[in-house]
């Protein structure tokens, strides 16, 4: 019996999604279905265009060699810091500079409006800043006190 798709990298490094009739999709890209709530909950690969070609309903059960090159470029896709903590706010009106400690090292943001805070989820918050960077408050309510004081006068 043959496999039914593979995936793997062409020579540029775009990503190939072969399907079961040995068709050549370049240039494919892995979606997430719920990357904040759930992300191991499925992933599509999608063409150019955006159609689906392939969905695979549960993480676990990809392949790991897939799985490797999935991972990889969903990691220069889903680039999202989380906040650990609010440590300034330039005024309590929008808008407004934002001093912040991330994941990744600490960093200033531009809130346009209220609106750019977000709930996703429970206390999970999705925060935009004024040129489009997506910043993820897993817990607002694991906060420090602080920056749950500067939080809270945005929400």
């Amino acid at each position: 019996m043959s496999k039914p798709h593979q995936l793997e990298r062409d020579a540029l490094g775009r990503l190939v999604f072969i399907d079961a009739n040995e068709t050549r999709h370049l240039g494919v890209h892995p979606v997430r279905a719920f990357p904040i709530t759930a992300p191991g909950a499925g992933i599509g690969i999608m063409d150019q265009a955006g159609k689906e070609l392939y969905w695979y309903p549960d993480v676990a059960a990809i392949p790991e060699a897939e799985l490797g090159l999935i991972e990889e470029e969903l990691a220069a896709r889903e680039f999202m810091p989380v906040i650990e903590k609010i440590t300034a706010v330039s005024t309590y009106a929008t808008p407004s500079i934002w001093d912040i400690e991330t994941d990744r090292g600490p960093t200033r943001i531009r809130l346009k409006g209220e609106e750019d805070i977000r709930r996703i989820a429970g206390n999970t918050l999705l925060i935009a800043d004024s040129n489009g960077m997506q910043f993820l408050i897993k817990d607002a309510t694991e906060l420090d006190k602080v920056s749950k004081k500067l939080l809270d006068r945005f929400r």
